[in-house]
């Protein structure tokens, strides 16, 4: 059996990573909050969201470059799809308080019940939808 050390390690970078910004900052870190943070600005509540989404968008040119990150350039799908399915996932996130990354990362770790449910939800849809995709279309 293979371990995945760079999954491995890229979770634990994660959960890490989430832990310090919620017991120094006393912020959760997931991403619908932080974008929808951006979006109605508060005075002391703005720096940490931008250094936050830079840091996103820097770790993940730095996986292409330093880690030889493979990042897909032709997709399978058409466009309406993949505005359909955008859609959906933003719905999703509304209805559900939060994201994967909040409810999964964040409220699993504190222990939430409404993210436990809410991420057993994710990943059960997740599996339908994939099952669909390959199986039924």
């Amino acid at each position: 059996m293979t371990i995945p050390w760079l999954s491995l390690f890229g979770g634990m970078l994660l959960g890490v990573s989430a832990t310090l910004l919620l017991l120094l900052n006393g912020k959760i870190a997931g991403i619908s909050g932080v974008l929808t943070g951006l979006m109605t600005p508060k005075k002391k509540d703005y720096a940490w969201r931008w250094l936050f989404v830079l840091g996103m968008i820097s770790g993940g040119v730095a996986g292409v470059y330093f880690f030889g990150a493979h990042v897909p350039t032709e997709y399978t799908t058409n466009t309406p799809l993949l505005i359909i399915a955008g859609l959906l996932v933003g719905i999703g996130t509304r209805l559900g308080n939060g994201c994967t990354s909040g409810h999964g990362i964040c409220g699993i770790g504190r222990l939430s019940v409404r993210s436990i449910v809410a991420t057993c939800v994710f990943m059960l849809v997740a599996g339908l939808t994939v099952f669909v995709r390959l199986h039924l279309l």
